[in-house]
């Protein structure tokens, strides 16, 4: 018995010195040395005692590891503040008589380390404190040294970045039942300086000829069949460095519409603040040039207008927009409040309202397969002296779906003429038909008035309920295509209906 008893004290000295050993440096000859605990001493058998002290040349104190204790630190990366700490393992639990771990080690006056004496003047926590009697290797993984850096003393890094296109070259045409065929061109450049004017062509070869400002330049052309629109935008994002946005465009549009046709030749300017992520307001400035010609039937309306006329307008709009998908939204709002004072050939007032919100209904556990619930009401007012080619019209895929283009409006000898009062509503499910949601289905509910005063008659409010379908492919641009069937249950006596309306468009 006592033999086996010293044979277990033998070897767990000799365990010890190893896990003692193990705190010293690598190709270090004098390793650190802790005494075993009074109570594992007093344990040893007779004529078995407890492991001597190894003998020091010089008598050198105990080492921390990958450091020795007496040791000048002349390394630049010490110099800069960082310091080391070697690991403190836990006391053993109460009654061992395993021997106790190191005590720690805390940075001496002279920039070297000291044996630490249980209460240093910097207490210095490990990371990640073993749980065992031995701290390690059998408890938890051994802490990593605490490391301190100086942030007064830290080194410089210089990161080297490269800019990302902020330039698109796109093309695309398109189709649908209220515009006929359209084609477009368009320049964008997200980075533009208009400042940084070329000295050489090196300049162009190299993409730094108007770059580098961060500023926006936007050229697009967009023929077609029914309509053309010809738009050069500039815009400041920050004017003067400050939140507030500058946008300045030129435009040239042409439209043949059935009773006559408009061209409009102008310009705007823009100012807008955003008060919050979700909320900015705007004022904006507006002139224009526009022509009447080629009229299918002279009425008052139209002779007044024949020819040039010009037109200026001021505009406050605030709007706020927390829609997640611009163009396919499937949560938030939209609401936007705008007021507007016209001058020129004619002075009128003008005041909308174009309030949008979106239900998710449900979803699929990774975000797909989206159920919406949408809600669109628009408001629209405008004084008694607004020309007939500023009236509101109602009708089409993008008004009220169900009619002709512009056929939900009033008629005069047989004319549109629109009306200076406008109330339109929608109300649309959508939900996916495929896994992938490259297929969704629609059913929708169009409803509303437009009116030559501000009144709701029941004899002129249209209501036309229907379906459709909406078909996402990304490679034909961001804006799905469209088909819908609308059935009229409610019109005017002067409509003009149809029941299928698009849209269908490619962009690259």
């Amino acid at each position: 018995m006592n033999e086996r008893r010293a044979i277990q004290v033998v070897l767990l000295a000799v365990i010890g010195l190893a896990v003692a050993g193990g705190c010293a440096a690598p190709g270090v000859p004098q390793a650190a040395y802790y005494p075993p605990s009074p109570a594992l001493a007093a344990a040893a058998p007779p004529g078995i005692a407890a492991p001597a002290a190894p003998s020091s040349p010089g008598d050198r104190p105990a080492v921390v590891r990958g450091q020795e204790a007496d040791a000048e630190i002349t390394d630049p990366v010490f110099r800069s503040g960082v310091r080391l700490t070697q690991y403190t393992a836990p006391a053993p639990p109460g009654g061992s008589a395993l021997p106790a771990g190191p005590t720690p080690s805390t940075p001496g006056a002279a920039g070297g380390f000291a044996a630490g004496t249980g209460t240093p003047s910097e207490t210095i926590e490990p990371l990640l404190p073993g749980t065992g009697a031995w701290g390690q290797p059998f408890g938890d993984p051994p802490a990593q040294p605490y490391v301190d850096i100086d942030p007064t003393l830290s080194t410089p890094v210089d990161v080297f970045v490269q800019e990302t296109q902020t330039g698109r070259f796109m093309f695309g045409a398109g189709i649908n039942s209220d515009a006929g065929v359209t084609g477009q061109i368009v320049i964008d450049e997200r980075n533009f300086d208009i400042t940084r004017v070329p000295t050489s062509w090196r300049d162009f070869a190299e993409g730094t000829a108007f770059r580098g400002a961060g500023q926006g330049f936007r050229v697009e052309a967009m023929p077609g069949t029914q309509v053309q629109r010809y738009l050069v935008s500039f815009t400041e994002p920050y004017l003067f460095d400050t939140p507030i946005s500058f946008n300045l465009s030129g435009f040239l549009y042409d439209r043949r519409f059935f009773d006559w046709s408009e061209q409009r030749l102008g310009g705007r300017m823009a100012l807008g603040y955003r008060l919050t992520p979700d909320l900015s307001v705007s004022a904006s400035l507006r002139a224009e040039n526009v022509e009447i010609e080629n009229p299918r039937v002279l009425i008052p309306q139209l002779a007044e207008v024949l020819g040039d006329n010009s037109l200026f307008s001021g505009r406050v709009t605030l709007t706020s927009d927390t829609r997640d998908i611009p163009f396919a939204p499937t949560e938030g709002h939209l609401i936007e409040m705008g007021v507007e004072q016209a001058f020129g050939s004619f002075d009128f007032p003008r005041a909308d309202l174009d309030l949008r919100k979106y239900f998710l209904v449900r979803e699929r556990p990774d975000g797909s397969g989206r159920h919406t619930l949408g809600f669109l009401f628009r408001l629209g007012f405008s004084g008694s002296n607004t020309p007939i080619f500023e009236n509101y019209f109602a009708g089409g895929y993008s008004t009220l779906r169900g009619f002709e283009f512009r056929g939900a409006s009033p008629v005069v000898n047989t004319v549109r003429v629109g009306g200076t009062f406008m109330f339109l509503g929608a109300a649309e499910y959508v939900f996916p038909l495929t896994a992938d949601d490259m297929l969704k289905g629609a059913l929708f509910c169009d409803f509303g008035t437009v009116e030559q005063d501000v009144r709701l008659s029941a004899d002129t409010y249209r209501v036309a309920p229907g379906f459709g379908v909406r078909i996402n492919v990304p490679a034909l641009g961001p804006a799905p295509l469209a088909f819908d069937f609308a059935f009229p249950v409610a019109k005017a006596d002067t409509d003009d209906t149809r029941v299928f309306t698009f849209f269908m468009g490619v962009g690259r």
